[in-house]
């Protein structure tokens, strides 16, 4: 369905459910509709030649696609425009660090590459946001059972040990015990040009809950937002199919052939636990086979040595990610040296009792490679020493 029937392929009629918003200057949507259309592509573009027209001047991409670049001026001019909304609304904006695998003709992998993201992803991502939320707040409105996509308040325990981390850092994360989205992001952008960045960034993100499906609406913390769903991809995620035939059963209140709407509040109930479920075991699956995969990269380098940084402390071991490759293994607490390792929560720091040696979380650190694990997806390293 998502290459064929359902593929939004150029120049060819596909149905469509639109959301049309009106903006005003500060980002927030003033007023929606929703209705059935047909659309028509008028081009297939990669992110790649988006973010090249509009940001770094690629002149031929430019005249190959010149009747659509004023048409994406404008999507640019909106999304600064919903930037700002979002940047002036509190919303966290966390940096992650994914990673992809690159394959060479003997269908062996060749290397792994960090994901870069562009301002041409971020162009969609706000337009989706956008569209969500008023897919949220028209079912909300009109009281039908749906589900949102729900984002709670950090728990007071883990709030609590952000601000015993932060004090010795001389940084505080305001809000007191119940922090907003807004005082994450205000500390996220005091620290950015510091060199400890990554792990202030860490540990704030390890405080949060994790998202999930629910028919209860109890706001996304992440991205301030009141009520939020997931309605922009519904040939690959249930609950956005689950919003669509919500909304179109109210579209089609108003016409001369209504759509029945068949789900109740426990049907909800039960779709949230499935859906929630489900994606935590996608999620899992695809860890899996990046780990099996990253491991069989790793098998012909066993001996060499790397430089990396840590990005897991744990009372058995650091976790520690390597600079150029991008992959992660673990330096067992036996690697550290001739000493007792006290294992600090709170710091996360690995700190030798008779050394006075630490290891703490966004420290660099030098490794070698000395054994991998196909079967049980493990990678293991020798600390060597600090870089």
């Amino acid at each position: 369905l998502s290459n064929g029937l359902c593929s939004l392929k150029p120049k060819v009629d596909r149905l469509a459910l639109v959301c049309e918003m009106n903006l005003n200057p500060d980002g927030k949507v003033t007023r929606y509709r929703f209705f059935n259309a047909v659309i028509n592509s008028h081009a297939r573009l990669t992110y790649e030649q988006v973010a090249g027209m509009l940001y770094e001047g690629h002149v031929q991409t430019r005249k190959k696609y010149e009747h659509l670049f004023e048409h994406l001026k404008n999507l640019d001019t909106v999304y600064a425009t919903l930037r700002h909304g979002r940047e002036k609304r509190g919303a966290i904006d966390f940096e992650s660090s994914e990673s992809r695998i690159l394959f060479g003709t003997d269908k062996k992998i060749e290397r792994i590459v960090p994901t870069i993201r562009n301002d041409a992803h971020r162009i969609i991502e706000e337009c989706m946001i956008a569209a969500n939320v008023c897919a949220a707040e028209y079912l909300q409105k009109n009281k039908v059972p749906a589900l949102y996509r729900v984002h709670d308040t950090p728990d007071m325990e883990k709030v609590s040990d952000v601000h015993d981390f932060l004090g010795p850092f001389g940084l505080a994360l305001t809000g007191g015990e119940k922090p907003v989205a807004k005082d994450y992001a205000d500390l996220l952008s005091q620290v950015k040009h510091r060199p400890d960045a990554r792990l202030i960034q860490t540990v704030l993100l390890r405080s949060m809950r994790q998202a999930e499906y629910s028919p209860e609406n109890l706001g996304h913390f992440g991205l301030a937002h009141k009520a939020y769903t997931h309605f922009t991809s519904p040939i690959r995620r249930y609950p956005d199919l689950l919003i669509h035939r919500a909304i179109k059963y109210l579209v089609s209140k108003k016409s001369d052939n209504p759509v029945p709407f068949p789900y109740l509040l426990n049907h909800m109930n039960a779709f949230g636990e499935e859906c929630s479920m489900t994606e935590r075991r996608a999620d899992d699956a695809t860890r899996d086979v990046m780990a099996w995969l990253k491991c069989e990269f790793m098998m012909e380098k066993i001996g060499e040595q790397f430089s990396g940084i840590i990005s897991s402390v744990t009372s058995f071991g650091l976790f520690i990610e390597l600079d150029a490759i991008h992959v992660e293994g673990l330096a067992h607490i036996t690697t550290l040296g001739d000493d007792y390792f006290h294992f600090d929560p709170i710091s996360h720091s690995l700190n030798g009792e008779r050394t006075g040696k630490s290891y703490r979380l966004g420290d660099q650190i030098m490794i070698e490679l000395v054994h991998v694990s196909l079967d049980e997806r493990k990678i293991d390293f020798e600390v060597l020493g600090d870089r």
